[in-house]
């Protein structure tokens, strides 16, 4: 029934996109045969929003992938740079958090550790959605931002990093057997706001999977038991991920290959100076309005990436 929805969904949408192209077209004609220019600039704005329209309908169906239309779940990490690389990691996370509200998806820290001074250390959320997880399988990898630090009394030129983990939250039907003697499970407060409850009582949980090293923390929920569960669901989803990249690669241990939250493995760069540019590494795309990135313009981004790998 849902694959029946997803397609009655994507159907209309081209049924949509045929007919502002037909009314697009007979709207040029008519200029064409009155000779109006008055209406070149309506014509223009028209054809702007036919085209991302289009796009966005291109990239929704190569979302093909198993789990693509599933939510995502997001870890972000600061590299090393301390408070400077703690506050990249946060302006990424409003940024994926304005792209998911431009989407309609509703996001949900799951678990968040502040840094030091500003910013954070890392954070996971839960992007819940249509294709969530097929549109963010794109960002993952190392970011890295060169600016002007805020936190340099010198007014120097800095360059940050912070990694993103991306997985596919998975549905109870898919089973990932877990042996109880592989994992470790312990409690603690929670450090985010949210009353006496979150603050006096163990309600946070955070379980190991000793094989791996594996290890994934809720404190969202308000009970122990609801944060056990979500913690348990995020394990699931690390652990399928890892099982299907161990049968595309072939790896050295069950962890894989981990990048260097570092210079020279980074998927894209954002430089706020001497100019403005983001470029994408792995496919070579640029937007100069880093200002628009941040606040969550991403389609472009991921339109390209998603299909530069359609046709691999």
């Amino acid at each position: 029934m849902q694959k029946l929805k997803t397609l009655k969904s994507q159907l209309e949408k081209y049924n949509e996109i045929i007919s502002k192209w037909d009314d697009l077209y007979t709207l040029c004609q008519l200029a064409i045969e009155e000779e109006d220019e008055g209406v070149i600039s309506e014509i223009e704005n028209d054809f702007k929003e036919f085209k991302k329209e289009y796009e966005d309908l291109k990239i929704h169906t190569l979302l093909t992938g198993p789990y693509d239309k599933n939510n995502a779940i997001l870890t972000l990490h600061a590299g090393a740079g301390g408070t400077e690389a703690q506050d990249w990691a946060q302006m990424l996370l409003r940024m994926y958090t304005r792209w998911a509200e431009r989407k309609g998806f509703k996001v949900t820290v799951l678990d968040c550790l502040d840094g030091d001074e500003a910013g954070i250390k890392s954070v996971t959320i839960q992007v819940e959605g249509e294709n969530a997880y097929g549109y963010l399988k794109a960002e993952r990898g190392v970011h890295r931002l060169v600016r002007i630090s805020p936190f340099d009394a010198g007014g120097r030129r800095h360059t940050s990093f912070a990694s993103l983990d991306v997985i596919p939250e998975l549905s109870d039907e898919i089973e990932v057997d877990i042996n109880p003697e592989d994992i470790r499970i312990d409690t603690y407060r929670s450090s985010g706001a949210g009353g006496q409850h979150v603050n006096k009582t163990e309600s946070a949980v955070r379980i190991t999977h000793l094989p791996t090293g594996i290890v994934v923390t809720c404190q969202n929920e308000r009970s122990q038991h609801q944060n056990k569960d979500t913690a348990m669901k995020m394990l699931k989803s690390k652990l399928m991920a890892l099982k299907e990249r161990e049968q595309k690669e072939k790896i050295e241990d069950l962890k894989g290959v981990q990048m260097e939250i570092a210079w020279g493995s980074q998927i894209r760069s954002y430089v706020f100076c001497p100019y403005t540019m983001v470029k994408d590494h792995r496919t070579n795309y640029e937007e100069s309005n880093v200002d628009s990135v941040m606040d969550g313009n991403l389609d472009g981004m991921i339109n390209s990436y998603l299909t530069s790998i359609a046709g691999k």
